[in-house]
């Protein structure tokens, strides 16, 4: 399965989400998983990289590509069970391209006006690459919730975002915990550092996103 993380905007948690689901197919079902970084920032590969000069937690590897990636993405499918490719949080060469061979795109947002202001294109690209890949299904995810439940952001996200049923919005909130900052400061998971809210939360997810490929 190919996995897209991508968004229309950046500081949405993309890269965090693309990392944390990619060990949570490694560590929780045993999966043969790549992490591809088509994103010129680069912040999933370096996380590889911190995660290689650690002996003690399983390899997850990465490759780096850019442009029309849609030649290497099917490629690298063949060798493996699940691909999770974080691509630009913009709109990108890598993310149509990437969509036209994609099985699901996981678009994380904020619940913020900016954010949501978003959506309107990405469901433009979105229903674009439907054209061509009819298989292609996506879901939203809020990320960077505020954990103080007197803030109600999140549950008026939700009601905007019922305005756009092409968008399968994710029973899971993910929300805006420092163990997701600290674990891949240091090329963990949120499955590998001491707060069990915040991989619970992350297993939850990418149950979420592979029941919607079932």
């Amino acid at each position: 399965m190919i996995i897209l993380i991508g968004s229309q905007k950046g500081g949405c948690g993309k890269s965090t989400i693309a990392v944390n689901v990619a060990s949570s197919l490694a560590l929780d079902h045993d999966a043969d998983v790549l992490l591809v970084d088509a994103d010129s920032q680069r912040s999933v590969a370096r996380w590889v990289q911190d995660r290689q000069n650690r002996q003690d937690i399983k390899d997850i590897p990465c490759v780096q590509i850019s442009g029309d990636v849609r030649k290497n993405l099917k490629d690298l499918a063949g060798r493996y069970d699940h691909l999770v490719v974080d691509v630009a949080g913009k709109d990108s060469s890598e993310l149509r391209s990437g969509l036209s061979v994609a099985d699901v795109l996981l678009s994380p947002l904020r619940p913020s006006q900016y954010d949501l202001d978003t959506l309107p294109h990405l469901a433009e690209v979105y229903s674009m690459a439907k054209d061509f890949n009819e298989k292609l299904r996506a879901t939203l995810v809020l990320n960077l919730c505020p954990t103080n439940p007197v803030i109600r952001e999140a549950e008026e996200a939700r009601t905007y975002l019922e305005e756009f049923p092409e968008f399968v919005l994710a029973e899971t909130m993910i929300n805006d915990r420092k163990a997701y900052r600290d674990s891949v400061s240091e090329g963990r998971s949120a499955l590998e550092w001491k707060d069990p809210k915040a991989a619970d939360s992350i297993r939850l997810l990418t149950k979420e996103v592979l029941l919607l490929h079932a």
